[in-house]
């Protein structure tokens, strides 16, 4: 099965939250509520730097998928 790199979710026991799960290395969900990231990938020290970086472009790309999608229901 192929996967969207990014998926949308939400769960009635978050009622405000908005969750978007990126299934691509490295895994995550993001609450974009927050932005609250929860990883789905183990990382050794030396990777934290990086991951620091990653960071930032990860919530960006999860926001702009967000948006676009947003946008196209708002078109239907």
């Amino acid at each position: 099965m192929t996967l969207p790199k990014f998926i949308l979710g939400d769960n009635t026991d978050f009622p405000e939250a908005i969750f978007v799960i990126h299934t691509e290395f490295p895994r995550f969900i993001i609450n974009l509520q927050d932005d609250e990231v929860e990883w789905l990938e183990e990382f050794d020290k030396e990777d934290q730097k990086e991951l620091e970086s990653e960071m930032e472009n990860a919530v960006s790309a999860a926001s702009e998928f967000y948006d676009r999608e947003v946008a196209l229901y708002e078109n239907d």
